[in-house]
């Protein structure tokens, strides 16, 4: 049996939804597994090392592509397809791959693509996203495993993380705190820069700590104006990383700063003590699903509104003062 799953988007729901793929692996051990996965989260999916069986995906957003990409994917002759996105398109692409079996949340109007839909219902989509794709294999009559989220490095990947942030000039004896202060959702869900300078110099001035930030190629501007506001100017490995080397970076830290972001997910994934900054959006359903991490929101009239850009007053963010972040940092450094 070959089965292929269409995996999430994005790097955090990604993480989320490993629980899930690791369910249908042991509910059929003998069969072959492939993931069809956008190019930019494939890496997630190393384990020890060895690569998975991975369809690469780009950019659907043109029927010829979504075409050609089917046909690639008929050629492989899978069985089961199994759909952990929600859009029409994604049951569209299995549909004219000639899968057989296409099985997936009935959602977005795609209910007569799918072979087995499963009802969209109201306390899977208030749940935690891990829940919520935990869920449809369950309704889907499959067994699922403890929702346990972990991602490893191999000892290569650590010895070389060490060595890139040595080459940094970062002191390896202090405590290593990352800043994470992009978000690809957009600006609404991003505390402001200026704040995270000023806790930036909190944590340098109170805590003795080395301070890097991270992001990505459009956040590399964002990093520089917090690192070009601090007298102590930390290092910035903003647009600089892949995602298997930003995790051993992250693994190297004593702490990560973030806002909701996939960043955050894999920080909680390796167990590094995360303090997650949450404004638009609900940290009961995407928030940091392991210990140890802190959370903190605040509760304001229009939340939550899940707007990319706040056309008011960014209130949900700018209540968080950076005098309430330390003291969250504070309380994992010791």
């Amino acid at each position: 049996m070959k089965i292929v799953v269409r995996t999430p988007n994005w790097i955090g729901d990604v993480i989320l939804a490993l629980p899930a793929i690791e369910s249908l692996k042991k509910n059929f051990p003998q069969a072959e597994i492939w993931l069809a996965a956008n190019d930019w989260v494939s890496d997630l999916f190393v384990s020890d090392g060895a690569p998975p069986n991975i369809i690469p995906l780009g950019r659907l957003n043109h029927l010829k592509i979504l075409r050609t990409t089917a046909e690639k994917i008929k050629e492989s002759r899978f069985d089961i397809g199994l759909l952990m996105t929600n859009s029409f398109a994604s049951a569209l692409l299995f549909y004219l791959a000639g899968i057989p079996q296409r099985w997936g949340y009935r959602r977005d109007g795609r209910g007569l693509l799918l072979s087995k839909g499963v009802l969209w219902k109201e306390p899977l989509v208030a749940s935690h996203h891990v829940h919520y794709y935990l869920g449809l294999l369950e309704s889907l009559g499959l067994q699922t495993v403890s929702p346990e989220i972990r991602l490893s490095l191999t000892a290569e990947e650590t010895a070389q993380a060490r060595k890139e942030l040595a080459a940094l000039d970062i002191d390896l004896e202090k405590p290593l705190v990352i800043l994470n202060p992009g978000a690809a959702y957009g600006p609404a869900k991003r505390w402001p820069s200026a704040r995270f300078a000023e806790l930036a110099g909190m944590l340098q001035g109170r805590k003795n700590v080395e301070i890097l930030i991270t992001g990505s190629p459009e956040e590399t501007a964002l990093a520089e104006s917090i690192a070009a506001a601090l007298p102590a100017r930390p290092k910035s490995l903003a647009g600089k990383t892949s995602l298997r080397r930003l995790l051993g970076v992250i693994s190297q830290s004593s702490l990560f700063v973030t806002n909701d972001s996939g960043p955050m997910h894999m920080a909680n994934a390796l167990r590094v003590p995360v303090v997650a900054i949450f404004g638009p959006t609900d940290p009961k359903i995407t928030g940091p699903f392991h210990q140890p991490s802190t959370v903190l929101k605040k509760d304001v009239p229009c939340w939550p509104c899940l707007y990319r850009s706040c056309p008011y007053d960014h209130r949900c963010m700018t209540h968080i003062s950076p005098e309430e972040v330390f003291q969250a940092c504070a309380a994992f450094l010791g």
